[in-house]
């Protein structure tokens, strides 16, 4: 028992003494190095900098790739549709309230674009083809009626917008089928002039391109600037011909010039 005591005695003081060295090594060490440097006024503006550059482009760069398909691909297709700019009348003609997958293969409005739909509603419309035609805000629920007797043109479909798609607020089916999907409903309306059966509740130009710009453009720019200035800063963005040019003359090694001798 004793000889079992003092050899765990002498395994504690072993132990202890192994810390001991351990810990004055470390103080020896830190001692030898000093304190830390401190950070010129030039390294921290360097740092601050290349922090807020790569956080831009980051940011601007992911961006774009949720702000594409949700609002830069509807719009350039908007404008690539070639709408009326003025506004025509519309009358709904028949409303088909569908069910299924393959019935569903378009909708005149739906909540969500990403998801498959399996309840759906199209509405049909007829319009005033007729270029120099503007719909009459101010006229009464008479005269409209009596507008209903121009020659109209054949059945197209009605869409919320160009995807016939959308999210809330923006975009509420319900209340757009209310006001839009009863038969002899009569309202201004924007048809394609490239595809006479695509036709929208409402359109602007205007609004298309600044979402463009607003959504694609300005976030682009700002990537690609904030790279650039990355480049500039920690890699070497120079053409090949000038980093030939900087080895071309660059001083002869001292061994180049013992073996010429």
């Amino acid at each position: 028992m004793r000889s079992d005591s003092s050899e765990l005695l002498l395994e504690q003081q072993e132990e202890l003494a192994r810390k001991k060295k351990l810990l004055e090594l470390a103080a020896a060490k830190k001692a030898k190095s000093g304190p830390a440097p401190k950070r010129t006024l030039r390294e921290n503006a360097s740092f601050y900098t290349t922090s807020s550059l790569a956080f831009l482009s980051v940011t601007a760069g992911a961006s774009i790739l949720f702000l594409v398909p949700l609002y830069v691909d509807p719009a350039i297709s908007t404008l690539v549709g070639d709408f009326v700019e003025r506004p025509t009348m519309c009358v709904t003609t028949r409303r088909e309230d569908m069910t299924g997958l393959f019935n569903c293969s378009w909708s005149s409005c739906r909540e969500g674009c990403t998801s498959d739909v399996f309840k759906c509603t199209h509405i049909y419309v007829t319009f005033i083809d007729d270029l120099n035609f503007t719909f009459p805000f101010n006229a009464t629920p008479s005269e409209l009626f009596n507008l209903t007797d121009i020659e109209r043109s054949d059945e197209a479909i009605l869409l919320v917008n160009i995807k016939g798609c959308g999210y809330p607020p923006t975009v509420t089916c319900k209340n757009f089928t209310d006001m839009y999907g009863f038969e002899g409903a009569v309202f201004p309306c924007y048809y394609s002039k490239l595809n006479k059966t695509v036709v929208m509740t409402a359109y602007n130009r205007e609004d298309q391109v600044q979402t463009i710009v607003h959504f694609f453009v300005i976030p682009f720019i700002v990537t690609v600037i904030s790279s650039v200035l990355l480049c500039i800063m920690h890699c070497d963005c120079r053409c090949k011909k000038e980093r030939r040019r900087r080895h071309r003359h660059r001083r002869p090694r001292i061994e180049n010039l013992r073996g010429n001798d």
